[in-house]
This record gives C-alpha cells, sequence and structure tokens, in this order.
C-alpha cells in the first residue's frame, strides 16, 4: 500500500501536515517496501512558499484539500502534527493520519509499519491491505 510521510529531509518525519511542502511517498507490503517518490503539495518554489495558511478561511480550506487530493492514492499519512479539521478530512477520504514523534527515522518507520502488516494488522489496516488486492 501506500505510504506518505511528511518530510523535509526525505530521512525523518519532521513535518506539519498542514504545513508539509513535500512528502515521501513508500509501497510498503508485509513482505517489502520501496520508495517511489518525493512528492510536492504546494505550489511555488518551495525555498519561497509559503505553506502554512492557518486562519485564512477559505484558502486554507482549498490548501488543505488540495494537499489531500494530491496523497489521494495513499492509504496512510505520518506526521508530526495536524488539526482536527484536517485529520477528519483524511479520515473521510479514506487515508489514516497517523502522529509520530519529530525526527522519528523514515527508514525504522518504514520497517516497523512492513512487520505490523506481516504480523498484527489492526482491523482498519487489514482492510487497506485486502483493497490493494
Amino acid at each position: 500500500m501506500r505510504v506518505a510521510f511528511a518530510t523535509r529531509t526525505g530521512t525523518t518525519i519532521d513535518e506539519h501536515f498542514g504545513r508539509a511542502a513535500t512528502f515521501s511517498i513508500w509501497n510498503i507490503t508485509p513482505s517489502a517496501s520501496e520508495f517511489v517518490e518525493s512528492r510536492c503539495v504546494a505550489e511555488g518554489d518551495l525555498d519561497t512558499v509559503v505553506v502554512s495558511t492557518r486562519g485564512m478561511g477559505k484558502k486554507h480550506e482549498d490548501a488543505i484539500t488540495n494537499k489531500i487530493d494530491s496523497l489521494a492514492d495513499c492509504k496512510i499519512v505520518y506526521f508530526t502534527e495536524i488539526g482536527g479539521p484536517s485529520a477528519a478530512k483524511l479520515v473521510q477520504r479514506g487515508i489514516m493520519p497517523l502522529k509520530i514523534a519529530e525526527g522519528t527515522s523514515l527508514e525504522t518507520t518504514v520497517a516497523a509499519l512492513a512487520n505490523t502488516m506481516a504480523n498484527n494488522p489492526a482491523p482498519w489496516m487489514r482492510k487497506a491491505l485486502a483493497s490493494e488486492n
């Protein structure tokens, strides 16, 4: 299944969902994992783009909707923080939001997720895995 990780570095999960401009996309199964791409979900030059739209009303809502649309092929999204409304929108789209400590190794998280898939997946994860087949 496709999994997105909010990351600036590509090696750690280090970004708030709403402020994340890029996500590292991985294909993870119980038996294998592979990096797919670094996906930009913000418009403009990443060095100058203002990613945070919190408090900007419709502009913020549109930015979150566009970000979720960009991640629609993913079943799980990892990040360091997320607002309640954004988390609810992810769940409504069938994407599981998972908060993790800032600086957690992406490689370690990928391995742990593959192990969980193989040995003890939660009911929602079993359903997501079954939908992949």
